[in-house]
């Protein structure tokens, strides 16, 4: 029996992307489907009271040098080797999280997840300027000014404060988050557990 897991992200943290890049891995392996369910990073923060660890930790360079040192092996261990520091990190993800909702909604959720993952975390581009992130996305074969323009809806930004809201609900505080039924896992040093979650439910 398949089991599905619900990968809960924002484009803004590298170790999304970081869990994005592993994902296949484990999808293979273990015959599962991700299904990758967009959030507003800065949403959850604000119902959690929570902040992203370069804010938590700025005082504690231990922590932060150990992080980045969690990270060198991480990217190490799965040959990231695409991957940059976004130099204009932090980035206010609103526009593109709201474009994956409508990737979905037009179905082609995993091209624009992919262009987009690249665009913030290889090629370091500016993804919260409008004309940067309708460039990236028709380069990509996609239509930048359409979705850009759907992203504006109504019914669009509701769709994606829905789905920040049942995040939290369900217990969420961050991004990456993952579900594998009931069983929340957070962190892409977790997606171990994960994978044997997916064995143990299966």
């Amino acid at each position: 029996m398949r089991t599905d897991i619900e990968f809960h992200f924002d484009f803004g943290s590298p170790n999304a992307y970081c869990s994005h890049k592993a994902i296949p891995d484990i999808e293979k392996e273990t015959g599962s489907q991700f299904i990758y369910f967009p959030i507003l990073l800065g949403g959850v923060f604000k119902l959690t009271n929570n902040k992203s660890p370069m804010e938590q930790f700025a005082d504690i360079p231990q922590k932060m040098n150990y992080m980045h040192l969690e990270m060198k092996r991480f990217i190490k261990e799965h040959s990231l080797d695409k991957f940059r520091m976004n130099p204009n990190f932090p980035v206010n993800t609103v526009q593109i999280m709201r474009g994956a909702i409508v990737a979905n909604d037009e179905g082609y959720n995993d091209k624009y997840i992919d262009t987009v993952f690249s665009a913030m975390w290889e090629q370091g581009l500016k993804m919260d300027d409008a004309t940067v992130i309708i460039d990236t996305l028709n380069a990509a074969g996609l239509d930048g000014a359409h979705i850009l323009e759907r992203t504006q809806e109504q019914g669009i930004k509701e769709s994606l404060i829905k789905n920040t809201n049942a995040s939290v609900d369900r217990g969420n505080f961050g991004s990456p988050t993952f579900f594998v039924g009931d069983e929340m896992f957070f962190g892409k040093d977790r997606l171990a557990a994960v994978t044997r979650e997916i064995t143990r439910q299966g």
